[in-house]
């Protein structure tokens, strides 16, 4: 578990921290269009700044198996296969999974053992989905409907931002 950055002031309530961490991934990726490089930097100022998580990263559709892209975090699972685990269902679903106990979760893979409660946006372009959005954190019930609004401008202001592969 990290803590946010201490040079950030961080507000109170979750909508005003994810519009600043909107504004904040917009300036970032103002300059850049390219999809690693604006997914790395939204990964990094993900796990930096939001508090009580342990793994914040992407996942791209290959074929049919979601392979690792950009994280911050401890190392994790390389590939998922269709349907599996929260991502997969994410992908198959084509909508915000938002986990609090990941133990229920039928057929959850368990990449970090520490991790309790997950949230995944899918990514997608042309509504075709074509990875996903993944944090993680060590707390139950970390999540929320503010947290899944939040990421999923976060989502919005990347994919505008960037030419997708």
């Amino acid at each position: 578990m990290h803590t946010p950055l201490a040079t950030e002031s961080l507000p109170a309530d979750k909508p005003a921290l994810y519009s600043q961490l909107a504004r904040q991934l917009a300036s970032l990726v103002a300059e850049e269009r390219d999809w690693i490089a604006n997914t790395a930097n939204c990964a990094a100022l993900l796990f930096q700044t939001l508090p009580d998580i342990n793994w914040a990263g992407f996942y791209f559709l290959k074929g049919e198996d979601l392979v690792l892209g950009p994280f911050q975090g401890r190392p994790a699972c390389v590939r998922i296969g269709p349907g599996r685990g929260v991502c997969g269902a994410a992908v198959v679903q084509q909508r915000t999974m938002l986990v609090p106990n990941v133990e229920e979760f039928p057929g959850h893979i368990a990449c970090d053992s520490a991790s309790r409660s997950e949230i995944v946006i899918p990514l997608s372009v042309n509504q075709n989905v074509i990875g996903v959005l993944d944090v993680d954190s060590p707390a139950l019930g970390r999540f929320d409907d503010d947290d899944a609004a939040g990421l999923e401008e976060i989502v919005r202001v990347l994919l505008a931002a960037s030419d997708v592969e």
